[in-house]
């Protein structure tokens, strides 16, 4: 049995690759996802790629980053969920940044993005060709935004 916060994040992981699907057409990475949903959350939690998102807040905090991200991102789950996600970038990137948000905020997606983000230590990475998309509800109500990338390159 899962404790409700492993849930509510395999759900949310969930969530994510069905919104990337509705955008994109694609599967995350192009890999079929397992048939059962519980295999599926967990399976992006220990993917070989980079999946995070935030919410919806005036001034949007991290609420699901994959193990791949908490890694880059040199975090454990609760200080990964407890920052603003515009602290991800340096402040020359962060207008860029906002930039692509609402970009997509306007279109549903946005894919080839590529900017200079930070890890907790300071140890800075290029990200190389990400896509961003909104993220509805099972309602179809907006929740966040999400980023899925493969590729990084250490600065």
């Amino acid at each position: 049995m899962l404790n409700q916060p492993a849930a509510r994040a395999i759900y949310h992981g969930v969530l994510l690759a069905r919104n990337y699907f509705r955008c994109t057409g694609s599967n995350l990475a192009g890999i079929q996802p397992p048939a059962l949903e519980e295999d599926w959350g967990r399976w992006l939690f220990e993917a070989p790629f980079v999946l995070l998102s935030h919410g919806t807040e005036p001034d949007p905090v991290l609420n699901y980053g994959n193990r791949m991200a908490l890694d880059l991102w040199e975090m454990d789950w609760a200080q990964f969920t407890a920052m603003p996600s515009r602290l991800t970038a340096e402040t020359p990137e962060r207008e860029e940044r906002a930039r692509l948000l609402e970009s997509v905020s306007r279109q549903g997606c946005s894919s080839n993005y590529s900017g200079v983000r930070f890890a907790r230590s300071g140890r800075r990475f290029r990200i190389v060709n990400a896509s961003v998309w909104n993220v509805l509800d099972a309602d179809g109500s907006p929740c966040g935004q999400a980023a899925f990338f493969e590729k990084w390159e250490w600065l």
